[in-house]
């Protein structure tokens, strides 16, 4: 994660999805926006952040307890319900993102333990005028995918 930090110095917002599995203490004067995974132990962290980023309202969490390796329906309600337009979500170690009922759902891989591929990931996101932009980029900040998603 380090190096992640230290790489990009252009970035709006970071925000972790949990399982940093780290002391509160590392993120002590960092502007990192962090929640509670299913490996965080103490209540150091909170479940759920709900950010207002320009015109966009994001809702971060870890995502365990929205059952999320087996589908994205309860976060899809619960993001409805707090009007968010961006989701943020981790658990399944499994990076992606898609679009649904108008929310970007992003799950950014994992720095740590990458499931579905080999290589260690994170996602920089960026809201275009009619779209969205999902980067995924190696721990070694290589490209490994570029999802432009059309806001209709």
């Amino acid at each position: 994660m380090e190096k992640v930090l230290n790489y990009w110095t252009d970035i709006d917002t970071v925000i972790h999805c949990g399982d940093s599995e780290l002391d509160a203490s590392y993120f002590d004067n960092r502007p990192i926006h962090i929640v509670r995974g299913n490996c965080d132990f103490g209540e150091d962290f909170p479940e759920e952040v709900v950010l207002e980023l320009e015109s966009e309202k994001v809702l971060v969490v870890h995502g365990h307890k929205h059952h999320v390796k087996t589908t994205l329906m309860p976060l899809n309600y619960r993001a409805q319900e707090v009007k968010v337009t961006l989701v943020c979500f981790g658990h399944s170690h499994m990076l992606g993102a898609e679009l649904q009922n108008g929310i970007l759902f992003v799950n950014p891989g994992s720095l740590n333990k990458p499931r579905g591929r080999k290589e260690k990931s994170y996602a920089i996101v960026e809201k275009l005028e009619n779209a969205w932009a999902v980067v995924f980029y190696s721990s070694e900040h290589i490209l490994i995918d570029k999802i432009i998603l059309k806001v209709s």
